[in-house]
């Protein structure tokens, strides 16, 4: 999860970049409209040009969702992995409790689901995060820029309660200790 909030962070830094580009190019647009005579044809008004700033950006925060997805994929395969011991217990064990919990306190089937819904709790903000680096640096709209930024920042999908179910998980794993 540090990693999460690393790349979170660095994808936030880079997409206020490109957000702060993008409004700066409307400023320099309207100041050429302003500054353009009205008679003027269409061929003579100047074609946007390519940025380079604005495309190493995208490419970078491309890069960072990426990065965040690989960690999304582990957490699934974890929750797999731990459905697949539920499954192996209940299968050896029968309906019975089973004498060698593989946690501390927790049984296993509870255990799947903490990493059930923290699992689906990162896919809906990774799917959150791929609508907003493809549509971040195509929008026109200030204000739909700004709910991007926050919507990276504040990532509306992630219940407070993870960092503390996380941190249970550690300590039922014997990963970190009271």
């Amino acid at each position: 999860m540090m990693k999460w909030e690393r790349l979170n962070d660095n994808g936030f830094t880079t997409a206020n970049k490109i957000v702060n580009m993008k409004i700066s190019e409307q400023f320099q647009d309207n100041k050429l409209e302003i500054a353009c005579d009205n008679s003027a044809t269409e061929s003579e008004k100047p074609t946007p040009k390519y940025n380079e700033e604005l495309d190493n950006c995208c490419a970078e925060l491309l890069q960072t969702l990426k990065h965040m997805t690989k960690i999304q994929l582990k957490m699934e395969k974890l929750t797999s992995t731990t459905k697949a011991i539920c499954d192996l217990e209940t299968f050896h064990h029968g309906a019975g409790k089973c004498t060698a919990p593989f946690f501390h306190t927790w049984p296993t089937p509870y255990f799947f689901e903490v990493s059930l819904k923290l699992s689906e709790m990162y896919k809906k903000e990774l799917q959150l995060k791929q609508t907003i680096v493809q549509d971040i640096a195509h929008s026109a709209d200030q204000d739909l820029m700004m709910v991007y930024l926050s919507s990276w920042l504040y990532q509306p999908y992630i219940e407070n309660s993870s960092k503390l179910l996380l941190e249970a998980m550690l300590l039922e794993t014997g990963h970190r200790q009271c």
